[in-house]
């Protein structure tokens, strides 16, 4: 999962949560609606649920407190402490990433926020693959993060960055692996996937996906 991305993860671990409440001027927009995105990723979600790059423990506790069991995914030591510490008992985060994680079984959801996009277009499809043949017909795939309609739309939120003077967010939007709304839409759908997108910001999207 990027893990070239992994002293980044390192470097937000102790300020992330400051970020997401809005505090982090910069990534202000990238931010907006947070609860709102985790919420609604936590309603589509169902049953046995695993989740991607959990971070500092957000959206998992979010998946505990509607009820569901989740195992979470988290490659960054620093990121699982934080989440350990706010879920105590109630969660288990293993050490992995998005294409390498231990076995697991009997799974209904996939989720992750603001992290499928550390992985390049070709990693996403493996990924995405992977997913295909250990979720069942039903199955979901819920992600929010980072996407964009069009190459345009990607070339333009750069220079808009900056423009603004958001150069550490211009920075990430050229350097990580952002991708486009089709892209995602041809990778779903050849594993197996029907796929709708809800945009959520002027940067997020929420991406469902069914195992048909």
């Amino acid at each position: 999962m990027g893990l070239e991305f992994l002293d980044v993860f390192e470097q937000w671990a102790d300020s992330y949560d400051k970020s997401v409440g809005g505090h982090n001027l910069e990534y202000k927009e990238v931010f907006a609606g947070y609860e709102q995105i985790l919420e609604g990723v936590t309603k589509r979600s169902t049953g046995f649920v695993v989740e991607f790059g959990v971070g500092t423990g957000n959206l998992t506790k979010k998946l505990l407190d509607s009820g569901l069991k989740v195992t979470g995914i988290e490659p960054s030591i620093p990121m699982r402490g934080i989440a350990n510490a706010k879920l105590g008992t109630k969660a288990k985060i293993l050490d992995g990433d998005f294409l390498h994680f231990p076995e697991i079984r009997d799974i209904d959801t996939i989720v992750s926020t603001y992290a499928f996009h550390h992985l390049t277009d070709e990693e996403k499809d493996e990924a995405i693959a992977q997913y295909g043949k250990l979720l069942s017909k039903g199955g979901r795939i819920v992600f929010a993060d980072t996407m964009f309609e069009s190459v345009e739309d990607y070339k333009n939120a750069i220079v808009k960055a900056r423009e603004e003077g958001l150069h550490n967010l211009a920075k990430d939007l050229e350097t990580e692996y952002y991708t486009t709304i089709p892209i995602l839409t041809r990778i779903l759908e050849k594993s197996g996937f029907t796929v709708s997108f809800k945009r959520c910001n002027d940067f997020v999207w929420l991406m469902e996906g069914e195992k048909q």
